[in-house]
């Protein structure tokens, strides 16, 4: 049963409104004033809000302010109920971030179909999405009912890249956002001595450049192809207007793309803290799985030990050698230079 919060200080207004909501089978809390009406909001966490405008203690627009101050409450549906149906009002309630704008006298039909609405596409973009462009497609769809995904194949510029070719530097500013329609791309740092850092492995349906970006800064690494790759390049405008054109969508997108992010930091601590074979199997298993999307068990690895070594952050003759010695005790068989996994849980099971 969905909640919903009424604030309205009329009380003939408020208790007709909410037995209205109550025989149509929502669960309904009720505030005489704004104060109050957060508060509650605060403490109950409706689905929905109803808000009159003109109250005493504090008004609807300063209701919804509040609330969009919160990060638990500011995607919550709001509905302006209100008797001020000067175009200036709207616009100025519309632009604060309010869903839906009811005009009194209302019937109860148009109330109740309002709320169906905004219940339906909330809902819709609560939905859990993956971190490629079909998450990013279902969350636009929910939005603004456009497929991100068939635009992006129909209209976009594809830039195609050898192996080892540079897709971007560090240092540079960027102009566009990546999307990989194919192959696989790495992005890296170098230290003084030229030793290589693999910062993330990119593959089909993946962003690459998102965080300069977001933050409105340079490249803080180097990003290559490591085989033959088809990339989308979006214009920084276009992502802009993507990211800007609703506040859902901006926390939504980089709700999808900070999984990256942790995955970074995952590595970085197994590079400071775990052993050199604990480094080398948690690497195995990474790639494995970031690769072998089907769960095949007889998945092979095809990447080079330059590569290898860069992700686990060790020296390349230590990866070699411990590859051998996973070798000889049967955790993975080495066959034209691709690595299988045959003993996936010992190596799950690796002490550090």
């Amino acid at each position: 049963m969905a909640t919903i919060l009424l604030i309205e200080d009329n009380d003939d207004i408020r208790e007709n409104t909410a037995e209205i909501l109550e025989l149509a089978n929502y669960k309904v809390f009720t505030a005489p004033n704004g104060k109050i009406g957060v508060q509650v909001a605060l403490e109950q966490r409706p689905d929905l809000v109803i808000c009159d405008i003109t109250m005493p203690v504090l008004d609807g627009y300063g209701v919804l302010h509040l609330l969009h101050k919160n990060n638990s409450l500011q995607n919550m549906p709001f509905i302006f109920l209100t008797a001020k149906a000067e175009r200036s009002d709207v616009r100025r309630g519309m632009e604060l971030g309010a869903d839906d704008y009811i005009t009194k006298p209302f019937d109860a039909t148009e109330l109740l179909n309002a709320i169906e609405s905004q219940l339906k596409k909330s809902a819709r973009i609560k939905q859990e999405t993956s971190t490629d462009i079909n998450g990013l497609s279902t969350l636009m769809a929910a939005v603004s009912g456009k497929d991100i995904l068939q635009e992006l194949k129909e209209d976009r510029n594809i830039n195609r890249y050898k192996k080892k070719q540079v897709v971007y530097s560090e240092g540079n500013h960027p102009s566009s956002l990546f999307y990989v329609l194919k192959g696989k791309v790495k992005t890296y740092r170098r230290n003084e001595d030229g030793k290589e850092l693999i910062t993330g492995l990119y593959t089909d349906g993946e962003f690459i450049g998102y965080l300069p970006l977001l933050e409105g800064g340079i490249y803080k690494d180097s990003a290559e192809a490591m085989d033959d790759t088809e990339l989308a390049i979006i214009p920084r405008e276009d992502f802009d207007e993507l990211a800007g054109s609703n506040p859902t969508v901006m926390q939504k997108f980089i709700r999808i793309l900070t999984k990256n992010i942790m995955e970074k930091e995952a590595q970085l601590l197994s590079i400071a803290y775990n052993s050199l074979r604990k480094k080398v199997a948690d690497t195995l298993l990474t790639l494995w799985r970031k690769y072998n999307a089907n769960d095949n068990p007889q998945f092979s690895l095809d990447v080079s030990r330059d590569n290898l070594a860069a992700v686990a952050g060790v020296a390349k003759e230590s990866l070699i050698r411990t590859l051998g010695d996973f070798r000889d005790e049967q955790l993975i068989a080495i066959r034209e230079g691709c690595i299988f996994i045959t003993d996936r849980s010992k190596l799950e099971r690796m002490m550090n």
